[in-house]
């Protein structure tokens, strides 16, 4: 900055020592110290005040306007912060106009880069799923076409697993393709009257095989057999059937799987509660993203596509709520949301 307070206070207070001589030169008859003490006194305090005001007034609030200038150039945003000034209100106005813009701009950035860092993970981990059974399903194919297929015994096995892993694949992207559209805003709920008993008893008996294989009970708790509530019937079997395939995937054998309908007012609260292997409480907040498993090992083995809970997620808050859970290690699970009960007119 070529000007500072200083250099502008010693031109003015000098300014005004010499006009304020040049005056006295027409009152007559004043002593001779009076033509050279007056303009000294008048410059000296003249320039002290002076260059005060210019520097707490504006100088001040320059400096501070321009190194904003150069951290926004620097894109050094991070480290940028609001000061408390006194300075004139029209440069207060633009400091925090800048700062506000900073601040914006930062946010912008920070959330490219969760984003940036967010698409990496996601493609790194569309790749390593997608890789697992389309090479399994490849090794098969290819075993077979090596002379294989003229056995029978092991053509048949071959294929069978050949298949399941192409099913398994079709499941993936088939629920890409749902997170996909959801996220997008592609996909609109319908909502209408739904028996939310009538769900869990059609889920229950979907997945009792499944769950008498090891033992596991399945309890519908619920003080009335018919409960409506205003729900896209199709997407809450799907919330249903994600839930409870985990709480019996992850469940000990011989547990209990219970659902738990509880009216609140013009809300019917949700809960399905496993005693499982629970949840480790630094997992919590991840495991409604995509792919995130607790027990990468454990998971592969019981199977899924790792997006489950992201489906669950995104259809709860489309019907206007919030999917929670409590967990404790050894103890299990409780998934839980609300939805809106049904008002006939």
């Amino acid at each position: 900055m070529l000007l500072n307070s200083k250099g502008l206070a010693l031109v003015l207070a000098a300014s005004v020592a010499i006009i304020i001589g040049a005056s006295l030169l027409l009152i007559p008859d004043l002593p001779a110290y009076v033509f050279w003490l007056i303009p000294i006194i008048c410059f000296g305090t003249g320039y002290i005040l002076i260059n005060v005001v210019l520097e707490f007034l504006f100088f001040k609030e320059l400096r501070n306007i321009y190194e904003m200038f150069e951290r926004i150039r620097n894109n050094d945003l991070a480290t940028l912060k609001p000061k408390r000034t006194y300075g004139h209100s029209s440069l207060n106005q633009i400091q925090q106009e800048i700062y506000s813009y900073a601040h914006v701009k930062q946010s912008e950035i920070e959330e490219l880069k969760q984003m940036a860092k967010f698409r990496r993970q996601f493609l790194a981990d569309v790749s390593h799923e997608l890789k697992t059974p389309i090479f399994a399903a490849q090794g098969f194919v290819h075993t077979l076409l090596d002379g294989a297929i003229d056995d029978k015994s092991i053509r048949m096995k071959f294929l069978k697993k050949a298949a399941k892993n192409l099913d398994g694949l079709d499941a993936l992207v088939q629920d890409l393709l749902t997170v996909s559209h959801m996220e997008a805003g592609d996909i609109t709920m319908q909502f209408e009257p739904t028996n939310i008993c009538e769900v869990v008893d059609e889920i229950f008996d979907q997945l009792e095989e499944r769950a008498a294989k090891k033992g596991i009970g399945l309890k519908l708790v619920s003080d009335k057999d018919k409960i409506l509530v205003l729900a896209d019937n199709q997407r809450i079997h799907q919330v249903f059937i994600n839930l409870i395939s985990n709480a019996i995937k992850y469940s000990d054998e011989n547990g209990d799987v219970i659902v738990t309908l509880i009216q609140k007012k013009d809300k019917l609260d949700i809960t399905v509660k496993d005693n499982g292997i629970g949840i480790p409480p630094e997992h919590l907040n991840r495991v409604f993203e995509r792919f995130y498993r607790v027990d990468k090992s454990r998971s592969k083995a019981q199977g899924g596509t790792g997006l489950g809970l992201s489906i669950v997620k995104h259809i709860v808050e489309a019907h206007l709520s919030e999917i929670k859970v409590v967990s404790n290690v050894g103890e299990g699970s409780s998934f839980s949301f609300e939805l809106e009960l049904y008002q006939a007119e």
